[in-house]
This record gives C-alpha cells, sequence and structure tokens, in this order.
C-alpha cells in the first residue's frame, strides 16, 4: 500500500528517478540520530548529466530553476533509499544548501534555487519549508549549472 507521501507524488505525476550512484569516494547519505543528510545532487537524468554549463551564459534563470527541480528530485530519491523506501518518514525538511555555476554579474542564484526549494512544498507541504542558502560560484564537478544538498528530519 502506497504511502501519503508516494500518493502526493503520484498526484502530482512526478517519478522519482533511481538514486544517483556517489561519483567519487563518499556515500550519498548518512542518518545521524534523527537527521539525515544528503550528499551534494547534480542533474543526472536517466544516469547521465544532462544539463552542462553556467547560469547567465548557457541558461536563463528559468532554465537554471529547472535544473535545480532536477537536482530536487534526485534529493528525494536519496532521501527515499534512506528511509527503507518509506518516504513518510520524513518529518521536514531541514536545510537545502544550493550552488549555482554562473558568471560574476548573476545575481539570481534564490531564484534558480526556487526551483529545488519549490519541490520540497510541494511533495511535504509545510513540512518541506526549509532553512536555505543560494551560493554562486565560479564552477561546479563536471560542468554541472546546479548542485543541492540537504537534511532532513526523520523518524
Amino acid at each position: 500500500m502506497a504511502g501519503k507521501i508516494e500518493a502526493r507524488l503520484q498526484q502530482l505525476g512526478i517519478e522519482l528517478p533511481n538514486p544517483p550512484a556517489p561519483a567519487a569516494n563518499y556515500v550519498p547519505y548518512v542518518r545521524s540520530g534523527k537527521l539525515l543528510f544528503i550528499a551534494g545532487q547534480v542533474p543526472f537524468v536517466d544516469g547521465q548529466i544532462r544539463h552542462r554549463g553556467k547560469a547567465g551564459v548557457e541558461f536563463s534563470v528559468e532554465e537554471a530553476k529547472a535544473v535545480a527541480r532536477i537536482c530536487g528530485l534526485n534529493l528525494l530519491a536519496q532521501v527515499k533509499a534512506g528511509c527503507d523506501g518509506d518516504l513518510d518518514k520524513v518529518v521536514r525538511c531541514v536545510k537545502v544548501l544550493g550552488f549555482v555555476a554562473c558568471v560574476p554579474e548573476f545575481t539570481q542564484q534564490p531564484e534558480v534555487m526556487n526551483g529545488c526549494s519549490d519541490l520540497m512544498v510541494e511533495v511535504f507541504g509545510e513540512a518541506g519549508r526549509h532553512a536555505r542558502s543560494a551560493v554562486g560560484t565560479n564552477a561546479l564537478p563536471r560542468n554541472v549549472p546546479v548542485e543541492a544538498e540537504a537534511i532532513f528530519e526523520v523518524a
């Protein structure tokens, strides 16, 4: 029987991807007490990076926001794995940290990261509202435009 969050995902027309495997010497998530720390997620789609470049050059704000949503989907896939397949164990999304690869004059990192933040609220409602940092940087791994990590409280 599908849980409440799985039903919500279905209602939203969202199918979570398989959780991406780590690209280096780290684990995709760590649980410490009631906190689940999710490692940085990049825009993997079907096991491949589909978006490369920088906001303000190859990506408009809206396009980068869509990439941030993909990162959010990968975060949720890792959360599901870290909760033994049961997203109803999520008490709340505590924090999202987003990195946006961009040109120096680009200042709309918060708008880009709304792609990830909006997803958390769509899926978890009020429990999806979180603290957040949105940081601009000159480069991200594999030339991706967005990377996001998160902390969740779980039961």
